[in-house]
């Protein structure tokens, strides 16, 4: 079964021909919307195309006998609410039984008693309208109405368009034994009517339909099922197309309550529509760091601004104290009365003119050779910890 569709199902005439003589008719089984929407316009068969057909050979329908071992092709939902209906499981491939034979029998049995004083037909369907189908028409044949096998089978086929093809079914009807018509007369079950007012129509919804079957307007390139054509002698401003390029009439409705024209410019959205996105402050907010969060991320710490800026111990010493050389040729320094210089005072950012320690009265114990050592005071860039 390929989407659905029985296998070798359009292999077959949708509907054949009245069998001389009987109110039989035999066709394939047809099948609902959503399976006939899967297939080209030209291949759909369903109940309501089955009564357009007969209905072109002024023949009607008034019951449908079903004989497939399946309710998934149609419902009674989807059969014309001028029919009525019997469904008698019968399993494929082998001869049906005789209780399948019985109940086919009654079935036939009442619709001709209550039919009587009218013409209308019986449509005998199983997958295909041909093996099942055609042993349960002949088999009625020949028990009730007394034709031979033979001619039997050769009517079917002639009226079905195509022949029976399982050789089980041809051997029971012509060497089988006939079966009994007892309880032929009694009703088994009782007939429905279909519910299907009326034939349903494409819309929208209809996802897997054909763009062939889609209503296509004349002068236009546009077609869809959701644009039906509309009348619109009301409006004051209705377009006329004289050249055939122009649809006529508008694809769209004109707005209540406004002059419109289907092909008049119209201005953009104002500005004033358009603006920043909602919760912008507050992805700012997310995604922005805080101002203690900066201070600490961008500013150093304490320990790697004294690093930094301040210099070490042994570079202090190196820096201001007197070489090796210096001390040796100086008579105080070698009297051991040279001091360490003392320590810097804090940093600060700012420059600053305080004396690093050495004042005027130094000068004193250096005595003349040294003084050129010492003549000028020290000044350091310092940096202070606010």
């Amino acid at each position: 079964m390929k989407r659905g569709i029985p296998d070798r199902w359009l292999d077959y005439k949708a509907v054949g021909k009245r069998l001389h003589g009987t109110r039989f008719i035999a066709f394939k089984v047809p099948l609902k919307q959503s399976l006939n929407r899967q297939l080209p316009c030209s291949d759909a068969f369903g109940p309501w195309e089955l009564l357009d057909a007969l209905n072109k050979e002024n023949q009607e329908l008034g019951l449908i006998i079903d004989l497939t071992f399946t309710t998934r092709y149609y419902k009674l939902e989807d059969v014309p609410d001028s029919l009525m209906f019997v469904k008698i499981f019968t399993a494929g491939h082998d001869v049906p039984s005789d209780d399948a034979i019985l109940s086919f029998k009654r079935a036939v049995r009442r619709f001709l008693r209550d039919n009587a004083e009218n013409d209308k037909l019986i449509g005998v369907h199983c997958t295909h309208g041909l093996n099942r189908t055609g042993y349960l028409i002949c088999r009625y044949l020949i028990d009730v109405d007394g034709m031979d096998p033979k001619e039997a089978v050769e009517l079917f086929n002639s009226s079905r368009g195509h022949a029976v093809e399982r050789q089980n079914y041809l051997d029971d009807l012509r060497c089988g034994p006939k079966r009994s018509n007892e309880g032929m007369e009694e009703s088994e079950q009782e007939p429905v009517r279909g519910l299907a007012t009326h034939r349903a129509s494409y819309t929208t919804s209809d996802s897997n339909g054909r763009d062939d079957r889609r209503p296509h307007f004349s002068g236009s390139r546009y077609h869809s099922r959701s644009f039906p054509p509309i009348e619109t002698n009301h409006h004051p401003h209705r377009h006329h197309s004289h050249d055939g390029l122009l649809p006529t009439p508008p694809l769209l409705p004109p707005p209540m309550g406004a002059h419109f024209h289907p092909y008049r410019w119209m201005p953009p959205h104002p500005d004033s529509q358009w603006g920043r996105p909602p919760g912008s402050e507050e992805r700012r907010s997310r995604y922005a760091p805080s101002e203690p969060e900066r201070r600490s991320r961008y500013a150093p710490s304490e320990p790697e601004r004294r690093s930094r800026y301040a210099p070490s111990e042994p570079e202090r010493r190196s820096r201001y104290a007197p070489s090796e050389p210096e001390r040796r040729s100086s008579p105080c320094l070698q009297a051991d009365r040279w001091r360490a210089p003392p320590p810097l005072p804090r940093y600060s950012a700012r420059w600053t003119n305080e004396s690093n320690g050495y004042d005027r009265r130094e000068e004193e114990w250096a005595g003349p050779n040294m003084r050129h050592h010492h003549t000028q005071t020290h000044r350091v860039e310092t940096y202070n910890d606010y």
